[in-house]
């Protein structure tokens, strides 16, 4: 079993509950006054993605097929001249984001807590027949609540706020200058980044999302001080030459 990854700092239930009113909309960006494009990846295929194991904050490393992945999102994205990363520390968004750096030509990542995965609770770290076969009335309720139903794992609400502190986060380098932002993170946080986009407070229905696939959402300044134009202009995109694997779980 691979170590669980444990985060320095815990959402305050106080600011959970504050974070629930905000949404990722183009009022949230009125404050910036330049466009920004910001580039949303799911970590390449990790050595858990190809035991199709639900592995939440198990620490697993990418595989070698997850290395060739993250290198074919780098190359693709090198088009864009990206001028920040932002990633999540677990071992295998890391070494991804280890890897579009380099292609892209930025030698500073920020790793930041906030874009760790969920906790799968008493799922992590088994496949999906073991779930469905040892916690028949569990899995019943996973397919309706997803992972609000497990004991153990990390409330929606929780992945709610930390979405919005990773947007506050892409706001605040926006400010700063940046106009291009890569984010490297996980399955299940990438769900909550489109979610709280559109002030959406469940799990269901997901969004497809497959390892190294890249979102797209655009931030255009109609007018300085009023509400950006944002949009999704791609949704887990697959780039050219970027090798196919299994359907990955949690």
């Amino acid at each position: 079993m691979y170590p669980r990854f444990e985060p320095e700092n815990t959402l305050d239930p106080d600011l959970i509950e504050e974070l629930q009113r905000e949404q990722a909309d183009g009022a949230f960006f009125s404050a910036l006054d330049h466009d920004m494009s910001v580039f949303i990846l799911r970590h390449g295929q990790s050595e858990g993605n190809a035991r199709n194991t639900y592995q939440g904050r198990l620490d697993f490393p990418l595989s070698a097929h997850g290395e060739k992945q993250a290198a074919a999102a780098g190359e693709w994205l090198r088009q864009f001249s990206p001028d920040h990363i932002i990633a999540s520390p677990m071992r295998r968004a890391r070494r991804s984001a280890e890897i579009v750096a380099e292609r892209v030509h930025i030698d500073h990542i920020e790793f930041n807590d906030v874009l760790i995965e969920v906790d799968t609770g008493i799922f992590s770290g088994i496949d999906p027949d073991t779930a469905a076969r040892e916690h028949p009335s569990l899995w019943e309720d996973f397919c309706v609540k997803s992972w609000d139903a497990i004991p153990d794992a990390e409330p929606s609400q929780s992945m709610y706020g930390r979405a919005i502190l990773t947007w506050k986060r892409v706001r605040e380098l926006g400010e700063q200058g940046a106009s291009r932002i890569v984010c490297m993170t996980h399955g299940g946080l990438v769900q909550w980044l489109m979610k709280s986009s559109l002030g959406v407070h469940q799990w269901l229905p997901l969004f497809p999302m497959s390892n190294c696939g890249i979102s797209q959402y655009e931030i255009e300044i109609i007018k300085k001080g009023g509400p950006a134009f944002v949009q999704w202009t791609r949704i887990n995109f697959h780039p050219p030459l970027a090798p196919e694997g299994p359907k990955p779980v949690f």
